[in-house]
């Protein structure tokens, strides 16, 4: 029994290191990005804060050329921590856009998540709403995170980046003022349903 005992706690000792190894040794990946119509590994590089030689090793390209309609991999950076953006300058409009995306559209992909940080950007440009960040996501019945308390669940390295992104001035919208989930929005009168869509992303609709 103790022979057998003793090779059981081998074996898992075994298991657990070869996990180990392969976990240090592969890459992490945060998402996959479509490739648009004038993108370019130096802008996805500025974007997404990585370098143009980490997105060539990560897809195993051997030169910059990129194609429209394909995938790429976007390496994992390491994203900032609580403690970062609230030492960084306008810290608080960073933290509060995270969480907004966090609760909105954590699930979506990437490319979403950034769409739902630029509508409330746009908003701020807009003579519609107000001019802060703040007082656009506090504004009452805008966001329904923020009324359940989805807006204070832990952030995800994917909202962090996605708000770095849309702050950085990447809109996947085009524009859009307003964003929803159509199959959340159960009446047909709902006044949502009057406003112009121009782009759906994932779960999400944006309009003007």
């Amino acid at each position: 029994m103790k022979i057998r005992n003793k090779m059981i706690i081998k074996a898992v000792t075994y298991c657990l290191l070869i996990i180990n190894l392969l976990v240090c040794s592969s890459p992490a990946f945060a998402w996959t990005y479509n490739i648009q119509w004038g993108d370019s590994l130096y802008k996805l590089s500025e974007r997404y804060g990585t370098e143009v030689n980490d997105l060539k090793d990560a897809n195993k390209l051997s030169s910059d050329k990129i194609l429209a309609g394909g995938e790429i991999w976007i390496p994992d950076s390491n994203p900032m921590q609580n403690s970062q953006i609230q030492g960084a300058e306008n810290s608080n409009d960073f933290y509060l856009l995270a969480r907004l995306i966090n609760g909105e559209a954590r699930g979506e992909s990437f490319e979403g998540q950034v769409a739902v940080g630029a509508v409330i950007l746009n908003r701020v440009k807009s003579n519609k709403f107000p001019n802060t960040i703040a007082g656009i996501i506090y504004q009452e019945t805008q966001f329904e995170s923020v009324a359940n308390g989805e807006f204070w669940q832990p952030l995800t390295d994917s909202s962090i980046k996605a708000a770095e992104a849309a702050l950085k001035g990447w809109d996947p919208t085009g524009g859009a003022l307003y964003f929803y989930n159509p199959a959340k929005i159960y009446s047909k009168y709902n006044w949502i349903w009057s406003r112009p869509i121009i782009n759906r992303i994932g779960s999400h609709v944006f309009a003007l």
